[in-house]
């Protein structure tokens, strides 16, 4: 395995066509598909959209295989033994809840358990068969998974692993993801994941009807398994080091909108309005003068399912653990813990720039409102006091204003000098 791993290239660019050969002249020259392929092989095209969508937008890719993906038995469904992988969102499996909630890292299970047998769905909203919505997923996994491949005909993944690394092998080749990387798997293409440190924990998006792309306010930057031989597209899976994300602040005061750290969006037919937003809070640089530097409290109109891959997140002292979890709803309030916002105002007279390091969380945003699936509601891991938190916050309220309060000792120091 080390061998394979440090063969591993990449080919570089969102969004671009790539093209790839495992035995030189592969591909053919001038057209995508001839009478006879090259080698003997067969030509097959994969659609990301529909054909009549717009050039800029369409995604496709040709595969030239050993043997076509038509040449399979009948499917059979394999559903996880914890049957707790949702597609539909609604009464009978989840439900809305405006609470905050937040949970601990689920253990990472002795029994053997693959990637499939390890996934299980948090929430999510819409529908799958309506090609609208998404799901919010996570795994724990400590197995490969042997003589079998995935194929999510549902909509695409953005997978997120927190402790321990994947080796993903795809219809267009190899990907090893790290904790503080991502990888995204397309819609209807294959693979199959090995655990390679023994055990494995992680989060997983997955949106229906639409693709993961740049926002438009973003960074302003052997033969394989499955029959390929070669392919040229621009419809692949791809994976991606979120330590290059280059994060954008404020230099003088007042916080810049999380969407500045939004890494991949996918958008809906609403100009601005995300599907599912995929969001970091990478280290940093804190330099923004007469300003609460961490999170303000909000309410949004988006629901925020929020994941810490590792370190500590700013805005939560405690409580708020590695490959644990937390979802605000559409509207519900959430910011600081009473230790972070205390400790944040004592400090209004030593605001140097400071430097947030060994830190990377992420959240998952998104325009629909998740319903929570019962078995998340009901597991041991739900930190039944998140709430919390903020009780312990107290009102600093005071009638005369901070600039009143100054007025009123500059006049009585003048007063008694004279």
């Amino acid at each position: 395995m080390g061998e394979k791993l440090a063969e591993l290239e990449y080919q570089s660019g969102f969004g671009n066509h790539f093209s790839s050969e495992a035995i030189a002249g592969a591909l053919p020259p001038d057209q995508n598909s001839p009478l006879v392929c090259p080698y003997g092989l067969y030509a097959e095209q994969i659609s990301g959209t529909s054909f009549t969508s717009p050039r800029k937008l369409n995604q496709r890719s040709w595969l030239y295989r050993i043997k076509p993906s038509v040449t399979h038995e009948p499917f059979k469904p394999r559903v996880p033994a914890h049957t707790k992988l949702v597609s539909e969102f609604d009464a009978s499996n989840s439900r809305t809840n405006p609470t905050q909630l937040r949970w601990r890292p689920e253990d990472i299970p002795d029994s053997p358990t693959d990637f499939v047998d390890g996934l299980y769905t948090i929430c999510g909203a819409g529908s799958s068969f309506l090609r609208h919505g998404f799901a919010i997923h996570m795994y724990t996994a400590n197995k490969g998974m042997k003589d079998s491949a995935f194929c999510n005909a549902d909509g695409d993944f953005l997978l997120v692993p927190q402790a321990g690394r994947l080796w993903i092998e795809t219809e267009c080749g190899r990907l090893l993801v790290s904790p503080g990387e991502i990888a995204v798997i397309p819609q209807g293409f294959r693979f199959s994941i090995d655990i390679l440190d023994g055990k494995s924990r992680g989060y997983v998006a997955e949106i229906y009807g639409a693709h993961f792309q740049l926002p438009d306010l973003g960074p302003i930057g052997t033969h394989s398994t499955f029959n390929v031989v070669a392919w040229h597209g621009n419809y692949v899976p791809y994976k991606y080091d979120l330590q290059k994300f280059c994060p954008y602040n404020t230099v003088l005061v007042d916080h810049g909108d999380p969407s500045i750290n939004t890494v991949l969006t996918a958008p809906t037919d609403k100009p601005g309005v995300a599907l599912l937003d995929f969001v970091i809070f990478p280290p940093r640089w804190l330099v923004a003068e007469h300003t609460f530097r961490p999170p303000y409290y909000h309410r949004n109109c988006m629901s925020e399912f929020m994941g810490l891959i590792y370190g500590a997140y700013e805005a939560k002292a405690d409580g708020f653990l590695p490959g644990g979890a937390s979802l605000h709803s559409c509207m519900t309030p959430h910011g600081p813990d009473t230790t972070t916002y205390e400790a944040t105002i004592a400090r209004v007279n030593a605001m140097a720039p400071s430097k947030l390091t060994g830190t990377m969380a992420f959240m998952f945003e998104s325009a629909l409102i998740p319903r929570v699936c019962h078995w998340a509601l009901e597991s041991p891991f739900l930190d039944h006091d998140y709430y919390q938190c903020w009780i312990g916050l107290k009102s600093h309220f005071s009638r005369l204003g901070l600039n009143e309060t100054n007025v009123e000792s500059t006049e009585k120091k003048t007063g008694a000098s004279e």
